[in-house]
């Protein structure tokens, strides 16, 4: 579980990181979140025909998943890129090991309570707002911090994930960034979820 610890770690203060020091890609401040991350098994395949992406995953022996993405994007250290713009998907799994001794009564509030617990530790305060919002098979967490010294015109920063339970031993984080208006992110969002399937290895093949 060290490294486990360790890639989370890097993950989140990653993002802190380039948030203090005004990183354009942060700016969106909805950076990785880190945990098991699925890159060792995402595969994505663009159809030049559709021009859309498919992505595929396995987070288990027998337990995959799948979604689609408009455009072309590419598989990267962190989950997946688009080729034509600033757009940026990071994918992680977490077991629901790790979520076991939290009292929240489901796997979605058990995780987004995880996520920030750790993002709380590593800003050394608590979150000004918080929201979880539970839709069919997926919830959306953010959680908003507000520091006069952060490089944004609001001086805030805003971190959201997708939190979508696989099965009772598997929970997948999606992170969206790189998106330079709401109704973009709240778009990509909703076709993310509305295309995304939880499958058997044999149908989850790249």
């Amino acid at each position: 579980m060290h490294g486990v610890e360790h890639r989370r770690a890097w993950a989140i203060g990653a993002l802190v990181l380039a948030l203090l020091t005004g990183a354009p890609w942060a700016r969106a401040a909805n950076g990785p979140i880190g945990d098991v991350l699925a890159t060792q098994t995402l595969h994505a395949r663009f159809d030049s025909v559709t021009r859309q992406t498919v992505a595929t995953g396995m987070a288990a022996p027998g337990l995959c998943f799948s979604f689609v993405l408009p455009d072309e994007w590419r598989t990267t250290a962190q989950g997946l890129d688009a080729v034509a713009s600033e757009g940026e998907l990071a994918v992680s799994l977490r077991s629901a090991q790790e979520l076991r001794d939290l009292p929240h009564p489901d796997l979605a509030s058990r995780d987004a309570a995880v996520l920030q617990r750790d993002y709380e530790e590593l800003l050394g305060r608590p979150a000004q707002s918080v929201s979880l919002s539970a839709g069919t098979g997926a919830a959306r967490w953010s959680a908003t911090w507000t520091d006069a010294n952060l490089p944004t015109a609001s001086r805030s920063m805003t971190v959201e994930a997708l939190i979508v339970p696989l099965s009772s031993e598997w929970v997948l984080e999606l992170s969206l960034s790189g998106l330079h208006t709401r109704q973009a992110y709240d778009a990509l969002a909703q076709q993310l979820l509305s295309r995304l399937r939880v499958q058997g290895k044999a149908s989850c093949q790249p």
